[in-house]
């Protein structure tokens, strides 16, 4: 892939199932997830939160986050960021550059492909629709398919069984220490990527198996060339 666009050089899976978290991996929906919490604390509590302790929230359930910051207010906070969120949604959320190519190769090459998110199916549909994407996912685990969440395995397995896989044969590329401490509980391999929530140093430390800097550099790890 040169600048978003796909080779012609033939190449091979290394893994035969991708699971992706969805924001900050598939899409650029930092920005939009930050904007979401910040106007839930501004207009329920008349307070704010660091951006860096926001980003530390993604990747887990939204209610419980609120509920574990806030006590007592987690239901109300949750109701005006989903309010407010669903409003900017498509406004804000960004695709990816290379991402779209890169799921389209590596369906080419005979991956299947999963999203493994701690977001509501729904939103997790409204997202692949709005960056493009809903066409290329074959199995999606969200909030509702699970009882325990991130950094627990249990949603990762959940999408490897519905695709009749052992665990070993999938792949795990979020950008969250807890996508990696959930990778490494069901059994998988990970790749980190940088350009979500997660800060290289703490990415790095959680043990991935590579981290990653860009969509180019994501294939590289997915994908090796065929043999001749």
């Amino acid at each position: 892939m040169e600048n978003g666009q796909v080779t012609s050089l033939p190449v091979s899976v290394r893994w035969p199932v991708v699971l992706f978290d969805f924001d900050g991996t598939l899409a650029d929906s930092i920005p939009l997830i930050v904007a979401s919490y910040r106007h839930a604390l501004s207009s329920v509590l008349g307070s704010s939160a660091s951006e860096d302790e926001v980003r530390s929230w993604i990747g887990r359930p939204l209610q419980p986050v609120l509920e574990e910051r806030y006590p007592g207010r987690g239901a109300e906070l949750t109701q005006v960021y989903r309010r407010w969120n669903l409003a900017n949604h498509d406004e804000l959320i960004r695709t990816v550059e290379g991402v779209p190519e890169l799921l389209d190769e590596l369906h080419s090459a005979g991956a299947r492909t999963g999203v493994v998110s701690s977001k509501k199916l729904e939103t997790v549909r409204l997202g692949l629709a709005a960056v493009g994407l809903d066409g290329r996912i074959d199995v999606i685990a969200a909030e509702e398919h699970t009882q325990l969440h991130k950094p627990h395995p249990e949603p990762l397995l959940y999408a490897a069984d519905r695709l009749g896989v052992h665990p070993g044969d999938c792949v795990y590329v979020g950008d969250a220490t807890v996508d990696v401490e959930a990778a490494r509980a069901a059994g998988m391999a990970v790749v980190a990527v940088t350009w979500g929530a997660g800060l290289r140093a703490l990415l790095e430390a959680a043990g991935p198996d590579a981290v990653v800097d860009d969509a180019r550099s994501l294939r590289a790890e997915l994908l090796v060339p065929a043999h001749p």
